[in-house]
């Protein structure tokens, strides 16, 4: 993959690695909704790939094609943000929820039940579960909560800034660990999911199959745990912030 002159074949590597810019589109496609365009995804993930192309040095330890997934996802990310496809209303819903989760995990000192959930919300269990299926999504608009200030990604920071603050590392396995207590405290069959979807790369109507539910209950599956995760995350955020709204 390199040329005469030592440097990354640059006509190569987008021929070899086409194929992988599809197929995390289709990945990530399982959560989106229908107004979502794969080939919109795949045009953004390009762009991320001839980015890694050009940003990716030899000897920092890490594959490129490692390197170059994370540039084409975050490249297609990018994208969603941009186009801004979630409806305001619809994230203010996503929010009220992860609010919910982390009041009622501080008051029971337990993960809330979605029939819970959906009596604090004024809501019934249908209408909560709309909401998760309508929710579907909304995770990957967010995932810059996660990154540092200047924008750049955990893997960017480890691999390509040799001068890393050693502070930053602490925090970010510090975050790591969080996460981490935070999915083993999951409902097992949520658990189970996220567990299927991004350890064994299974798509929805195959995670249905595993479980003996339907593509839709996968994908409310799929986005409260996200939610949980995220109220546990930022649970003293999310808390303050209505608390702030109870005084206005």
């Amino acid at each position: 993959m390199y040329n005469a002159a030592g440097q990354l074949n640059r006509d190569q590597l987008i021929q070899r690695f086409a194929p992988l810019v599809k197929r995390i589109a289709c990945h990530l496609m399982a959560r989106l909704p229908a107004s979502v365009q794969v080939d919109d995804l795949i045009q953004n993930g390009m762009i991320g790939l001839l980015d890694a192309i050009g940003r990716f040095e030899s000897g920092l330890g890490a594959q490129f094609e490692v390197y170059a997934a994370q540039r084409v996802r975050g490249a297609m990310l990018d994208g969603l943000r941009e186009n801004d496809w979630l409806p305001r209303s619809l994230r203010r819903s996503c929010r009220r929820i992860e609010t919910a989760i982390a009041e009622l995990e501080q008051a029971n000192g337990r993960a809330p039940s979605e029939a819970e959930l959906a009596e604090a919300l004024d809501m019934t269990l249908a209408d909560y579960q709309k909401m998760l299926h309508e929710a579907r999504g909304h995770q990957l608009v967010y995932l810059e909560d996660l990154v540092a200030e200047g924008g750049d990604d955990f893997l960017e920071r480890h691999l390509v800034d040799e001068a890393a603050d050693p502070s930053q590392l602490v925090e970010d396995e510090n975050l790591r660990q969080v996460l981490v207590r935070a999915i083993e405290q999951l409902p097992e069959r949520e658990r189970l999911t996220m567990a299927l979807y991004y350890e064994q790369d299974l798509n929805l109507r195959e995670i249905g199959a595993v479980l003996g539910v339907t593509e839709s209950r996968v994908c409310q599956l799929h986005s409260q745990a996200v939610m949980r995760l995220r109220a546990r995350l930022f649970s003293g955020e999310a808390v303050t912030r209505k608390a702030g709204g109870r005084r206005g």
